[in-house]
């Protein structure tokens, strides 16, 4: 099934909400998106990759939402995220006044004094998901007939609820659905009215006049007065300040980028087990009503290198020791290294359609789970070796579980590393031998043997180092071209933007002429109006058909490729451009329509944002040399 389908209408194909618009919410365990007339258009419970509760952004009203916003009135005045924090805030203008709408997922104190928590694997913190959805209004002037309709429709729209009054007044109510554990509770200071699935409130709000409703699920004791709901709003502001404060971020413009970027990713971060989330929706399309499709709420190996580099640089070093420890608990108990888990480790990501869901703008199939997690992807060990080697240099130890992954990995490599595989892309076609599969397998030697001379192992050091060159020297046989160019696979003379990551993984050095070849190939062969595209689809096997759009981490390792060949203002001025696309909330997806700016793919997106930090403290070292993060950026893999 695909977009073409012929009962796809044309009105499906319209989507009423760009998908970079939406704001996005996180507690590090549940997170929402939440389109601009106030409405959360997906929410997922228990966790980030359980069934949705709230899907219209996927499959409409039926699918269920949460809005509350002034009646009559879809276009707010402005939106932004309280400074240094994951709360967002509307203000909306009618003709009679005006209100203010703050939506937060709340985080309070650990809670855990005389038990402990059954989902948490890593160190315990200060703090904790509350598993409230706190929504707060406040009429700063004149007056404003003020709705809220709430209708949750659990398990992917598939199970409406029922809801019952919980005591004797109007303000609290629980909702429930046949064949789920799932039990949602509202409450709120305003009078609640049930209409089947859904429940509602009506309230004229004059100057002065402050509300709250707040959803609470798993047992949570919701807040029962404004107050406390306002007192428990400002604890989860503080927190993601005080949290944000830990960072390093140099004093530039581009500042609030790598700031949002930071907080994006710890929203993405699963907090009982450290696993970074890839993104925080699924089946989002890569292009409008196509089939390309998929869902992201799952934690990536390859991902690790990037993250830890990412957290490190900006001075997160515990979030990057819990999702380095998430790795190393999969590497330590599973001897065949899957190149994607589930947020809890979970091995199997069984892959469904969802018939029932139209989809967003008519793009189908809808996904859940992701057949990708039984392919064969050569750069995992790479990833891996790269994300060790990352942290055995920031923080001097490596535990003694480590040396036995290490051997088992990079033996997993020299196995394995002459042999097609699915690529970085994860293609559905017929396996080839990528290149840049190649490259990460060298990658994965190569740390070994950096790894082993740190330990003193060095006859190991030696044996390794052999056969990393001998990698390298098929690589530089077989993946370049008669243009001294990097291929996408041996014999073809297709381009891919993977091998941007060639000089950022530091395969050969930044001044090669052969680096500077793919680079500027790439910039001028693979790009839309300077964009850059994964690979050209038509000269791809990738299993799908149709058109996607660019890919906005290849153009933020554009930007980085650009600076390690000296090619400064070049990549200045692309990262530039690329954060003029950012969204309204300073967000990203996984992709950009280079023609009209739309993102496109799952939102927001952890790689786009590991990339955007990577090529704009790129760009800020060149800028300010010397600066602190100048030797830094000086050493593999990508700083």
């Amino acid at each position: 099934m695909d977009g073409t389908d012929s009962d796809v209408t044309p009105t499906d194909r319209i989507a009423p909400v760009p998908i970079g618009d939406h704001g996005f919410l996180s507690d590090g365990e549940v997170s929402a998106l939440l389109a601009p007339d106030g409405t959360v258009t997906w929410m997922c419970l228990p966790r980030f990759d359980a069934p949705s509760v709230f899907g219209s952004i996927l499959g409409g009203r039926r699918a269920g939402d949460f809005r509350l916003a002034p009646l009559d009135v879809g276009v707010p005045a402005q939106r932004r995220y309280l400074p240094g924090t994951m709360i967002l805030e509307t203000s909306w203008g009618t003709p009679t006044g005006w209100i203010i709408v703050r939506d937060v997922l709340l985080i309070g104190p650990w809670h855990h004094a005389r038990d402990r928590s059954v989902t948490y694997r890593r160190t315990p913190t200060d703090y904790e998901a509350e598993h409230v959805l706190l929504r707060t209004v406040r009429c700063v002037s004149g007056e404003v007939q003020t709705v809220m309709n709430c209708e949750p429709v659990l398990d992917y729209g598939r199970k409406p609820v029922h809801w019952d009054y919980t005591g004797d007044s109007y303000h609290q109510g629980s909702a429930t659905a046949e064949g789920t554990d799932v039990r949602l509770t509202l409450t709120t200071d305003m009078f609640l009215g049930f209409e089947g699935g859904q429940a509602t409130a009506r309230t004229l709000l004059k100057a002065g006049d402050v509300r709250y409703v707040a959803l609470s699920w798993g047992g949570a004791e919701p807040p029962l007065t404004y107050d406390d709901a306002y007192r428990r709003l400002v604890w989860t502001a503080h927190h993601w300040q005080h949290w944000l404060a830990r960072g390093r971020f140099p004093d530039h413009p581009w500042r609030s980028y790598l700031q949002r970027s930071a907080l994006t990713l710890k929203g993405l971060t699963y907090a009982p087990s450290g696993a970074v989330t890839a993104a925080g929706s699924t089946s989002l399309p890569e292009t409008l009503g196509g089939n390309r499709n998929y869902d992201y709420r799952f934690a990536w190996i390859r991902d690790a290198t990037f993250a830890l580099w990412g957290m490190y640089s900006l001075g997160f070093d515990w979030e990057a020791v819990d999702f380095f420890s998430f790795i190393a608990d999969l590497a330590d108990s599973d001897e065949d290294l899957q190149i994607m888990y589930g947020i809890g480790g979970e091995r199997e990501l069984v892959e469904q359609e969802l018939d029932h869901l139209p989809g967003y703008a008519g793009s189908r199939p809808v996904r859940i789970g992701n057949a990708a997690y039984s392919q064969r992807q050569h750069d995992v060990w790479g990833a891996l070796l790269d994300s060790v080697y990352l942290h055995a240099k920031q923080v001097d130890h490596l535990d003694n579980r480590i040396w036995p992954i290490l051997t088992r990995q990079v033996g997993e490599a020299l196995e394995h590393w002459g042999e097609p595989d699915a690529g970085i892309w994860e293609v559905r076609g017929e396996p080839r031998h990528f290149t840049s599969s190649k490259i990460m397998c060298w990658v994965a030697v190569d740390r070994g043997a950096r790894l082993a001379s740190s330990l003193g192992m060095d006859d190991q050091a030696a044996k390794w180092e052999v056969a990393a060159d001998e990698i390298k020297e098929d690589i530089l046989t077989h993946g370049v071209d008669d243009r001294g160019v990097f291929t996408q696979y041996y014999g073809s003379t297709s381009l891919d933007a993977s091998l941007l990551l060639a000089p950022l993984l530091h395969f050969l050095p930044p001044d090669d002429p052969r680096i500077r070849a793919t680079v500027l190939a790439i910039r001028d062969e693979l790009t839309v109006d300077g964009l850059v595209l994964r690979y050209r689809v038509e000269e791809t096997d990738d299993g799908f058909s149709g058109e996607e759009g660019t890919f906005t981490i290849c153009s933020f390792w554009m930007v980085s490729a650009l600076c390690e060949i000296g090619e400064f203002q070049k990549g200045r001025k692309l990262c530039a451009k690329l954060l003029s696309f950012a969204g309204p909330l300073e967000l990203y997806g996984e992709e950009i329509d280079p023609h009209s700016g739309h993102h496109l793919g799952n939102f927001p997106q952890a790689f786009t944002h590991l990339a955007l930090i990577n090529a704009v403290l790129h760009v800020i070292d060149l800028e300010t040399e010397p600066a602190p993060t100048a030797q830094a950026s000086a050493e593999p893999p990508l700083h």
